[in-house]
């Protein structure tokens, strides 16, 4: 009878468990991380990004995955983008985006990510999180992000 429970269980409730957790809640809050250069990002051509804050001009990398080069295609592109929590600005696309999310742990200043398929997200602190993001890439010189941002919403123009 337990090695039947046991089976019950492995079958069938923790996969379900497990493909819940991915969608739970559909918050609009998007909090990333990723080490700059990290390997949990495909490691063949980068391509390179400018982005533009109120005339000041940020050089970024976007990573060689789908996801980035799908959104890479759509450039140039100016979002006025919105702020939440004092640490991200975030802007809904017309349109979807190809997902690889991944829990990331570690948001760094800089980095730009996907949230769900069709939020992009520029993070501007460093922080702890439980939510899962799909990397684009990230800027490579972020001192003066914070400042760029500034508070409420903001254009930013993206550039090959």
């Amino acid at each position: 009878m337990n090695k039947f429970l046991l089976f019950i269980l492995i079958c069938f409730i923790i996969p379900i468990n497990t493909a819940c957790a991915d969608n739970a809640g559909s918050s609009k809050e998007v909090n990333i991380s990723q080490d700059n250069n990290s390997a949990g990002a495909e490691s063949m051509e980068n391509i390179n990004i400018t982005l533009d804050i109120n005339g000041k001009i940020f050089n970024a990398v976007f990573y060689n995955n789908e996801t980035a080069q799908k959104f890479a295609e759509m450039l140039p592109v100016t979002m006025n983008m919105t702020e939440l929590n004092n640490n991200e600005k975030y802007y809904y696309l017309n349109t979807t985006l190809p997902v690889n999310s991944e829990r990331v742990g570690t948001i760094k200043k800089g980095d730009i990510m996907l949230y769900g398929n069709n939020c992009i997200v520029i993070f501007y602190e460093n922080f702890n999180t439980s939510y899962s993001y799909t990397k684009i890439g990230y800027i490579e010189n972020p001192d003066n992000l914070s400042g760029a941002l500034g508070t409420g919403s903001v254009n930013v123009t993206f550039k090959k």
